[in-house]
């Protein structure tokens, strides 16, 4: 997956189209991503003893991979994201726009 953790991301398909989030969990398994502020939904919640309030919660829920594309931090415009392997052997991601690394 060419996308993790903490990376910014924008959304280019789907009714977040033209948001930007940062990613706070990747689920490889499904491809899927939870991204801050986007794709948020309702759900009802019954209170489970002390710890949580009923009632209608905000949450973000999980979007497709495929719908979000990395920004880049230095060009700060949406990008393909490359692999180079430098003589340290470390694979390294690089965006396909400007040439720079991005880990």
């Amino acid at each position: 997956m060419t996308i993790r953790k903490n990376d910014t991301v924008l959304v280019i398909a789907g009714k977040e189209k033209g948001k930007r989030g940062k990613v706070h969990r990747v689920i490889p398994k499904d491809g899927k991503l939870l991204v801050e502020g986007v794709n948020i939904v309702k759900r009802h919640m019954k209170p489970r003893g002390i710890a949580r309030q009923a009632g209608i919660i905000e949450k973000e829920a999980p979007i497709g991979i495929s719908n979000v594309m990395l920004v880049c931090s230095k060009c700060n415009q949406p990008t393909r994201v490359g692999s180079v392997y430098p003589e340290s052997g470390a694979k390294s991601r690089v965006c396909r726009a400007c040439g720079e690394t991005i880990d």
